[in-house]
């Protein structure tokens, strides 16, 4: 069948993307699902700094690719050997899709898949397949085996998780990819105790996600920090004690002078260097610092080992927030649906797939925070 998707070419063009236009919108070939597939109608797509990464070449994809990984929609076709869905089922897209035999998925840590990953870097799908390609026949890469961006995608059915389909498609796109990292790397990653002390740095979707998952969570003290005075702002609205702006470069002390000494749990979310020091600088002595932003490959930290060693300080990474899929994104719903994490609160716009560009323009402003595009 063809579908329409958003297509990249080539990285690393110019801002404003409304004009270099790094994805085009075109009309691309999708197969049918094999085995263990699945065809989805795709209903709704979030924008994420882990797309914006690809698009200007921080993390390194193979070209053309079909971007676009945290979505939710509609089962359409089962490939065969596919039993526990039907069609009409809704469901969220995973960005890792998991194996079930390799070590880390026996060991219950399948958001460290071995050929998940191997295959999200090779640009396929779990089967090492590719089903999008252009019409004359040259293959599109898939991006995270979602590429999201399109009206339609096929993807490992361990890409999927089935949904409450009275959730809205729009709301339950942030699920598979904010709420499952930022809420995840505060109640799985780090293990957040009611009465604790929490600091959240980078205030995005993801975020800004871990922040009402610590507030959820009963952390006595949640701290804000982020560049925008906006974001700040929103932070406190959804349950933050404390706010700083990230680029004072008296943060550090201000924070350390706020919180007798420093805070039991600091995440950071930004991608960057200087935030990821300011995370470990404000982490009180014996606590934990949390790290799941995405910089350039190439970027590196000197941890100073004496105070590591000195202080019992604990380094952490958090991938898809050390979440088990099938087990956490329900549970998540369901708090949403109870009122206790305002998911719906993190989307700042809905776009149509032919504004996708200008959208990505906003998210390199720091001008939003989850914009979802709709599809009708």
């Amino acid at each position: 069948m063809r579908t329409r998707a958003a297509v990249l070419r080539e990285v690393g063009l110019p801002h404003p993307y409304s004009e270099s236009k790094p994805l085009v919108i075109e009309e691309v070939e999708l197969a049918p699902p094999g085995r263990d597939e699945v065809l989805v109608r795709i209903r709704a797509a979030g924008l994420c700094h882990s797309d914006l990464s690809v698009i200007n070449g921080d993390r390194p994809r193979p070209v053309p690719m079909a971007i676009g990984h945290e979505a939710a929609g509609e089962v359409v076709q089962l490939g065969d050997g596919v039993s526990d869905l039907a069609v009409g089922d809704h469901v969220a897209l995973v960005f890792v899709p998991s194996c079930g035999h390799c070590m880390p998925c026996s060991e219950g840590r399948p958001a460290l898949c071995e050929p998940g990953a191997a295959a999200n870097g090779a640009g396929t799908l779990l089967s090492g397949a590719r089903r999008l390609s252009q019409p004359d026949g040259a293959p599109i890469h898939h991006h995270l085996g979602c590429s999201a961006f399109a009206e339609h995608a096929v993807v490992s059915r361990r890409s999927l998780v089935k949904l409450d389909p009275e959730l809205p498609f729009d709301e339950a796109a942030l699920f598979g990819c904010a709420v499952l990292t930022g809420v995840g790397a505060v109640v799985n990653t780090a293990q957040v105790r009611a009465g604790q002390s929490v600091a959240v740095i980078g205030l995005g979707g993801v975020g800004l996600a871990a922040l009402i998952g610590a507030v959820a969570a009963g952390a006595r003290e949640v701290v804000a920090i982020d560049l925008s005075a906006s974001k700040r702002e929103t932070a406190l609205s959804l349950g933050a004690t404390l706010a700083f702006d990230g680029a004072d470069p008296q943060v550090v002390e201000k924070v350390k002078a706020a919180t007798q000494g420093g805070l039991d749990h600091v995440f950071e979310f930004a991608g960057a260097i200087r935030a990821f020091e300011t995370a470990y600088r404000i982490t009180r002595r014996g606590g934990t610092t949390v790290t799941a932003g995405l910089p350039p490959p190439s970027a590196t930290f000197a941890l100073p080992v004496v105070n590591l060693v000195a202080e019992e300080r604990t380094v952490k990474g958090s991938y898809i927030g050390t979440c088990v899929p099938t087990r956490d994104l329900p549970r998540y719903v369901s708090l949403y649906r109870a009122g206790r994490m305002p998911v719906d609160r993190l989307m700042t716009g809905r776009l149509t797939l032919d504004q996708i560009n200008e959208g990505f323009d906003r998210l390199h402003a720091g001008e939003a925070i989850r914009q979802v595009v709709v599809f009708p």
